[in-house]
């Protein structure tokens, strides 16, 4: 993984040491700045990703319908699934391939920051590791500083904030399942170094955000005004309408000539055997 990500990780580490050396940030501040960077680059991604939730969010009453009504036919289901994703004009994966598509670039970063002492570090000796006067250095394990633990409180709640608003359209299970996750996490990453939760924190508000902006700037697509083949077809105006016409046709229809006469006359005829 990490032969394939060097390219990126290059560039990114020639990006860290340009804002530390020629803009004049410290090392905490330049990893704040890279992160706030690469968001920026990627949020044309981000924007379609969110997008595309939206507009599964917008169907998901139709969705959830056709899943109740074929619960246990899982490929007739499926079937109809795939045909209402059609009929909309719904890619249920358009949401994913923009996260794939930064995955890279996260993990590409977590690798110079996770081995930023070793591999950074030794081309600037003296450098400032401080951060805002309370982390007194970026270096540092998670567990070995209050500050660390400070952070690490921020990314778990920062982390279920952007999980709030990034999973709005998955099953409520799932979502259960991604709420844990920061709560697990923790066990993992205590040893990492404060550098690491420091990106990680910032990241992650940013995404809290973003989630905030874009629910107020962007608006939710709304569904097409579109029948689909569930719904029951409607008869034809025009076979209605003929009928209705020829049901009046034939009451207003002229009778024949001379049937009035013929039953007065047969009337008339009866009248007499009835008095003998």
């Amino acid at each position: 993984m990490t032969d394939i990500l060097a390219p990126l990780e290059d560039i990114l580490t020639e990006l860290l040491g340009w804002l530390h050396s020629s803009v004049g940030l410290t090392w905490a501040w330049a990893i704040v700045v890279l992160t706030l960077i690469v968001r920026i680059v990627i949020l044309p991604l981000t924007i379609k990703q969110i997008r595309s939730m939206q507009r599964l969010q917008v169907h998901a009453p139709e969705l959830k319908a056709i899943q109740q009504k074929y619960k246990h036919d899982k490929q007739k289901m499926n079937e109809e699934v795939m045909k209402f994703y059609r009929e909309n004009n719904v890619n249920p994966l358009a949401s994913c391939l923009p996260l794939l598509l930064q995955l890279p670039v996260f993990l590409a970063l977590f690798f110079v920051l996770r081995d930023f002492d070793d591999e950074v570090l030794p081309d600037y000796p003296n450098a400032d590791l401080s951060w805002l006067n309370v982390v007194p250095n970026i270096t540092d394990s998670i567990d070995s500083h209050w500050a660390g633990w400070l952070l690490l409180v921020i990314y778990v709640v920062s982390q279920l904030a952007s999980t709030y608003f990034m999973t709005t359209t998955a099953d409520p299970r799932q979502r259960i399942i991604f709420f844990a996750l920061p709560f697990l996490a923790v066990f993992f990453v205590i040893n990492f170094p404060i550098g690491v939760m420091l990106y990680w924190s910032t990241t992650n508000l940013w995404t809290v955000g973003q989630g905030l902006i874009t629910r107020r700037l962007v608006p939710k697509p709304q569904p097409p005004p579109k029948r689909t083949s569930r719904t029951p077809p409607r008869e034809p105006p025009a076979v209605e309408e003929s009928a209705a016409s020829g049901a009046e046709g034939a009451e207003t229809a002229p009778k024949p000539a001379g049937s009035g006469q013929q039953r007065v006359r047969r009337r008339k005829k009866k009248g007499p055997r009835a008095r003998r």
